[in-house]
């Protein structure tokens, strides 16, 4: 699934829709308005967007109203949380090595 959402987050007027979306819902014609290019051309980045679990679709009559759900970027979170951890680690043991580098040349004074 990380696939999915990488690839949905790669094209920027998907982005700009999940920024519209991230504070309630719209339709895909008040998305559309924002952009400058045909509103089937929205509905595909839309489609996009919701195959990849970013935002959910909710029916009303004829409308549908997007909005993003949160829990789809669990994963992406979760992915880029390694790198952070992993780094987070590696910083800690340059910290602790450059401290007993220091304790060692203050030992030898």
């Amino acid at each position: 699934m990380i696939e999915k959402v990488l690839h949905a987050l790669a094209e920027p007027r998907r982005r700009d829709i999940l920024y519209l979306v991230r504070d309630g819902e719209l339709t895909s014609s008040a998305i559309a308005s924002h952009f400058d290019i045909s509103a089937p051309a929205v509905s595909q980045h839309l489609k996009v967007l919701e195959q990849s679990g970013l935002v959910v679709v909710r029916r009303d009559g004829t409308k549908r109203y997007y909005g993003i759900r949160r829990d789809g970027f669990a994963e992406l979170k979760q992915y880029i949380d390694r790198f952070w951890d992993d780094s987070l680690l590696r910083l800690k043991e340059a910290a602790e090595e450059e401290e007993r580098r220091i304790q060692n040349e203050t030992d030898k004074q």
